[in-house]
């Protein structure tokens, strides 16, 4: 049997769900396999000596399987909603298995962060890749080399916390943070503030890094597909998102130090002011001198 216009996939799932035919099991897995090539390009993981791109979309397509056997049409959940989540965890399962990222590449991350942060600080500007190379000591390639491994960090708010033999209910991490969409008028107003400042430095970023957020936040384009519209290679492209993002946070951290001195400052002044008058003997009235006389 083959998806067809004779055979919908709605016939296919009514079909399977009432039968559990392995045929048909084929038939969906065939049919939903280039989902789970799509959520795996979304990851933005880069090919490495332990895994190449063929190993994530298998360990993507455990996930799909998976979902595939869990599925409950009769919800009515789309079964692409249903499954993403699941192929990411099981993406980010075997990843953190094989201990993907290490100590070093989390300082090498908040090397390059403090670096950008303090170029940007003096520059007034986004720092460019030799400026950055520069001030860390280190050559464009090893730079370079820095933003390719550190793009490799993998969070998931989405996937299920545990084991994938859990319920179709089971727990995800987004599901044990806070509720923030009741935000009073105070954090609505940093919100926005926050907001206007993030836009203010995508503004600044270069048109190439401009056009590469739009393409992957945006339009939702994998890694590849932004490559081939960019006409660079997908390793680049994992590059220049990353260094995207880094200058970004080093606009965040400018902004944020700066709201924090700003806070800090009136109250130091007010303290100042009242060790002052403690300080200070009062003066007696020109009553007080009077009755003592």
């Amino acid at each position: 049997m083959r998806v067809g216009v004779k055979t919908s996939v709605d016939d296919i799932w009514t079909q399977y769900m009432n039968t559990r035919r392995p045929e048909l099991r084929e038939e969906l897995i065939a049919h939903y396999a280039p989902l789970a090539r799509f959520v795996v390009g979304r990851l933005g993981i880069p090919p490495s000596s332990l895994l190449d791109t063929e190993d994530l979309i298998g360990y993507g397509m455990i996930g799909l399987i998976n979902a595939i056997d869990r599925y409950d049409p009769s919800r009515g959940v789309r079964f692409e909603s249903f499954a993403t989540p699941r192929i990411r965890g099981a993406v980010i399962d075997q990843i953190r298995q094989l201990n993907w990222l290490p100590r070093s590449a989390v300082s090498r991350m908040r090397q390059v962060e403090d670096t950008l942060a303090t170029l940007e600080q003096r520059l007034q500007r986004p720092a460019t890749e030799t400026e950055a190379a520069e001030a860390m000591g280190v050559s464009i390639d090893q730079y370079r080399q820095m933003l390719l491994d550190m793009s490799a960090t993998v969070l998931s708010l989405d996937a299920p916390l545990g084991s994938m033999a859990q319920e179709d209910d089971a727990t995800s991490l987004s599901d044990l943070l806070e509720d923030e969409q009741t935000t009073g008028p105070a954090e609505q107003v940093e919100q926005h503030e926050l907001v206007t400042v993030l836009a203010e430095a995508i503004e600044r970023l270069p048109e190439r890094e401009q056009l590469l957020l739009s393409l992957y936040y945006k339009e939702e384009l994998t890694m590849k597909e932004i490559s081939r519209i960019m006409n660079v290679s997908e390793s680049r492209i994992c590059q220049l998102r990353m260094q995207a993002i880094m200058h970004l946070r080093a606009s965040m951290q400018t902004y944020q130090t700066g709201e924090a001195k700003a806070r800090k400052t009136p109250r130091k002044k007010a303290e100042a002011g009242q060790r002052r008058g403690r300080g200070r003997p009062r003066r007696k009235s020109t009553t007080e001198e009077k009755s003592t006389d």
